[in-house]
Order: C-alpha cells, then structure tokens, then sequence
C-alpha cells in the first residue's frame, strides 16, 4: 500500500521472522555468539528465552542459515502441551520415517538414527521453538532421550528456545535434572533506546528506504511505547507509514506516532508504554 509511496521494496516492518531483516542489538548478539559456540563446540542441552516478540525465532532462522556443515538438524515448531509422546515428533522434524510406530519400535529407531549419522561423522541437532508450550513430562522425555550421550560421544544436541516461563517450569525441583544439563543459558532483553533507533533505520534500508524516514524525535516515541520490544516497534511502524501515506507526508514525525499511540491504545490490544492525556500530551506509564 505505502510501499511505492516511500520507495520501499518490501514491508520492513512485517511480523515474519525474516532473518534478513535480523538486527542484532548487543543482547541478540550475546545471544547468536553463545548459539553459534553450542553448535560448533557441541554441548547436550542449550537455553535461550526471550519475551514474547523478543526476536527469538528470528535468531533461530537466522542461525540455521549459517550453521556448520555436517549437522543435521530438526526443528520443531508450535509445540504444545496436549501433543503427547514427543518422540514422533522429534523423528519427523529430522525426516526419519519408522516402518513401525511402537513405542520401542520408535525409540530404536531414534537411536539407530543417531549411531549411524555419529559414524557418519554428522551431529543432530534438535530446535525447540516455543518450547515453554511443552509439559513438565515433554521436558523429562527429552531428558531421558539425551541418555543415549555418552562421556565419548554427544549423539544428541538440544536447543530450547521460549519465552521465561519455560525458565519457570525449569526451576521446579522435578526439573533439577533437566537444568543440570543446560551448558549454555542465555535470556534476550529488549532494545536499548539507541537500539530502537538503529533498528528503525536498519530495516528500512533492508527494505530499500530512506534511514531517516522516521526523524529521531518519532524514534524516541516509538521506544519508550514498544519498550524496546521488536515485535511491537514492528506495529507502530507499519501502522505509522500506513498513517502517513494517507496523510502524504514523506516523513514519519512525532505527531504520527502519537496519533497511532491513541489508537492503538484504545484498542487495548497492545502493551504499550505510553498513554495519552486528554489534551493529547503523551506521558510514559508506570
């Protein structure tokens, strides 16, 4: 809609998790550093949460997309807690199809997998996105799949990638097993406000626009109401350039940004930071 209007290529503030559009602020950074280590050193389990809209599966895409040869990887995505057995799952997102569906049928099959590509001199890795969504049960499965590692070999690497509630559910003493296997535990924060404004600008210029559409000032605006929080900075701005196209405007200023606040926040459907007093001044909230 607006695209054309602002010389833009694609939408540069959609909700995909599009690794192109990655822009790696000093957390998301610590944050692929510590994922890029786990899976060139190997380790048995590995930890990253986030809040909700944090960037989290945009780091995961962003790193298959760069991960070492020799891994195979399974990436298990919408998890959730009513799924049952996890094991088939598991084996479906690494492509391994069983002639039988028993339990034990599974479970051999699980393994001969893992032997035959550890002598092939291949790693496998599996990906738990949304993995706050598992059961207490789910997580002791995994913890007893990852027994077939041994002190001479790691077979099976585990990445768990969630929001702090699964950080929750690995603190309850039934867990402590599961936990003392975590090697690596990092948690994204959200932007700092120069990171909001370098983000603004970093992906308008992926997408083929003017760095400085938006002036600093609706920067700032834009910040203290996402609170750093991508997925939100994400809302505002395409709802602004949607603003401002119909207001043919060729730059995003505060008075857009306060104008989607109110909206947007009458709705009640985000979490914004900042709320508007009647005569219109914005104020940050408690």
């Amino acid at each position: 809609m607006y695209k054309k209007f602002y010389g833009l290529r694609a939408n540069p503030f959609a909700l995909t998790p599009d690794p192109a559009y990655l822009y790696l602020g000093r957390s998301h950074r610590f944050a692929l550093t510590l994922l890029d280590y786990a899976l060139q050193q190997g380790s048995g389990f590995a930890l990253v949460s986030g809040e909700v809209g944090g960037g989290k599966t945009t780091i995961i895409r962003y790193l298959l997309g760069r991960a070492p040869i020799g891994l195979r990887i399974g990436l298990l995505t919408n998890v959730y807690g009513a799924m049952g057995a996890l094991l088939p799952w598991l084996l479906q997102s690494l492509g391994v199809k069983p002639e039988r569906t028993g339990a034990s049928d599974l479970y051999a099959a699980f393994v001969a997998y893992l032997t035959r590509e550890h002598a092939a001199g291949h790693r496998v890795v599996l990906i738990i996105d949304e993995a706050q969504n598992l059961s207490a049960e789910a997580l002791e499965e995994l913890r007893l799949l990852s027994n077939v590692n041994s002190s001479q070999a790691l077979l099976l690497q585990t990445i768990l990638v969630g929001q702090p509630e699964l950080r929750t559910t690995l603190r309850e003493r039934r867990m402590r097993q599961l936990a003392q296997r975590v090697a690596i535990d990092y948690h994204i924060t959200a932007l700092q406000p120069s990171e909001t404004h370098a983000y603004i600008r970093h992906r308008l210029t992926v997408a083929g626009g003017r760095p400085d559409l938006f002036t600093p000032e609706a920067h700032v605006l834009v910040h203290s109401q996402s609170r750093g929080v991508p997925r939100i900075i994400n809302q505002i701005c395409d709802t602004a350039l949607v603003y401002g196209f119909g207001e043919q405007v060729q730059t995003i200023g505060p008075k857009i940004i306060e104008q989607v606040s109110r909206d947007r926040g009458e709705s009640g459907l985000l979490p914004l930071g900042m709320r508007a007093l009647p005569g219109g001044e914005p104020v940050v909230a408690n």
